[in-house]
């Protein structure tokens, strides 16, 4: 252990058989997210631990972090920027207000909008439209982590609560074509924002990248009301990957003073 130690100050590790259990801290990363023109923090972090180290591969496990508090404030505004619409002859979106909570194991979206569609047509030579539908509505939706098919990244299981509106408004919502493109357009967005928080190159050390396979995600209750959402994975590197990891694990925790 004493070897082990002193080898991890100067940057090196040992080759050796033996040595089980070596762990990197990676620093706290800001990540800024564009929304609606403002820097939209999300703070990651990770810890990388060597499990087994021989002298051809290494195996290390990765848990990734990241704070998506920031992203929880922005809702409202994510939510508006990708959905609002005014079109005269056709529909218009307001997104009027949305949260996103901690729903152990899952989070839960909670969206709040006003939905109006237009019918246009001529008569005696100008166009004139007419509002055919119209309200206000509620769309709650359990967003449950899972991991892409290509083990890289994260992605979100939906599933649909009962949704509340006004009228008509609301057959159109829970069983037409518009209450989909909705849902889908709502996860997508939350997806994307979440994908940009959990981007391994943006957290990650060069010296592991493109090495890790994402085994499995899931959301947190950090307190408060605060959503962390975690993924873990594996990474398989040689022992000369392993001797940049330690300085570049040594260089930003020195960054970070």
């Amino acid at each position: 252990m004493a070897l082990l130690a002193c080898s991890l100050f100067a940057g090196t590790l040992p080759v050796a058989a033996n040595v089980q259990s070596v762990t990197f801290k990676i620093p706290p990363t800001n990540i800024p997210l564009k929304i609606k023109g403002q820097d939209v923090p999300i703070i990651a972090s990770a810890v990388i631990v060597l499990r087994q180290q021989s002298r051809d591969m290494n195996l290390l496990t990765l848990a990734l972090t990241a704070d998506l508090s920031g992203l929880q404030q922005h809702m409202t505004d994510l939510l508006s920027e990708q959905l609002d619409k005014d079109d005269r002859c056709g529909d218009h979106i307001e997104i009027q207000n949305a949260t996103l909570s901690p729903a152990a194991p899952a989070a839960l979206a909670m969206v709040h909008l006003h939905y109006e569609r237009y019918g246009c047509a001529k008569i005696l030579g100008r166009q004139q439209s007419k509002r055919l539908v119209g309200g206000n509505a509620m769309i709650p939706m359990t967003l449950t982590p899972a991991v892409e098919e290509n083990q890289t990244q994260l992605r979100l299981v939906p599933q649909v609560g009962v949704v509340q509106a006004d009228g008509s408004l609301g057959e159109l919502l829970r069983s037409g074509s518009l209450g989909e493109m909705l849902q889908e357009k709502i996860r997508k967005s939350i997806l994307a924002a979440m994908q940009k928080g959990t981007d391994l190159s943006a957290t990650l050390p060069p010296a592991v990248q493109g090495y890790v396979t994402i085994e499995s995600a899931q959301f947190q209750d950090a307190g408060a009301g605060r959503l962390l959402v975690q993924l873990h994975g594996q990474i398989r590197i040689s022992n000369e990957q392993i001797q940049a990891l330690a300085k570049q694990v040594k260089e930003r925790a020195a960054a970070a003073e």
